[in-house]
């Protein structure tokens, strides 16, 4: 049986690609296997950032696989340790990963990009999560990020209204970073992956989880929980070795090598 997670390194960038014809929906399965991709991704010292895109030119992910679910894989089921599509509650990744949106992005898939750290987005894509009209709620990252991301009146109109959102909205909105022509899209994404792979990894790896740690938080709680010990990556990468390289390389006018500790 094929994969519908294909994985592939280039340098230091990891692509994750879901592939599972035709709408590229997910089901427990998927789940697991998408956490196992991200987690290999998490635990290689030489990968530093990821890409995750979907196969095809319709469909990014229509989100819950509602086949497996009317097969019986309900609501509850167990998609394994990193939640619903294995990145939606993996908290503890630490790398940042650009959601590389091909197409569609409804429901769950609309979720998985918003527990992505940046989007690149084809000119044709759109996003929506129509779950209310399902009798249910967007509760794999809907409900919770969405009204982190834009101003509270337009996330609930769309999350009471399930309408689609289109690329320039979202562009205009703040919901993608760029976009790119369908057949550019992977040169786009590749483009922003490797500008952010050449940084000092450790420093990289501190912004996402000083940003993390401080979400709901006033500046004061921030500064208190970096000033404190309670962000490990920072406290690392303020003692690296990669932090007085950058300095000194910039001094002596020459590009740094970065050790990632």
């Amino acid at each position: 049986m094929t994969s519908p997670v294909r994985v592939v390194r280039r340098g230091a960038i990891v692509e994750v690609t879901l592939d599972r014809p035709k709408a590229n929906a997910i089901d427990a399965a998927t789940s697991r296997a998408l956490y196992l991709a991200f987690r290999a991704f998490h635990d290689d010292p030489e990968a530093r950032i990821a890409i995750l895109t979907g196969a095809g030119d319709r469909f990014f992910c229509a989100g819950w696989d509602l086949k497996a679910a009317a097969e019986g894989e309900g609501a509850g089921a167990d998609h394994g340790p990193g939640g619903f599509a294995g990145l939606t509650e993996y908290f503890d990744l630490d790398k940042p990963v650009i959601a590389a949106v091909n197409g569609l992005a409804f429901g769950g898939g609309f979720e998985l990009v918003l527990a992505c750290d940046l989007v690149v987005a084809a000119e044709r894509a759109a996003f929506a999560l129509p779950e209310a009209g399902l009798g249910i709620i967007p509760d794999a990252g809907g409900v919770q990020r969405l009204p982190r991301r834009l101003p509270r009146a337009l996330a609930m109109e769309l999350l009471l209204t399930g309408r689609w959102v289109e690329a320039e909205e979202a562009l205009s909105r703040g919901l993608v970073n760029r976009l790119a022509p369908l057949g550019a899209l992977m040169t786009a994404a590749r483009e922003l992956a490797a500008t952010i792979a050449a940084k000092a990894p450790l420093a990289t790896r501190a912004v996402k989880a000083t940003v993390n740690a401080g979400e709901g938080r006033s500046v004061a709680e921030i500064y208190a929980s970096m000033r404190g010990g309670k962000v490990p990556l920072y406290d690392a990468m303020r003692a690296s070795e990669d932090a007085r390289e950058g300095p000194l390389a910039f001094v002596e006018k020459r590009t740094p090598v970065w050790k990632g500790r």
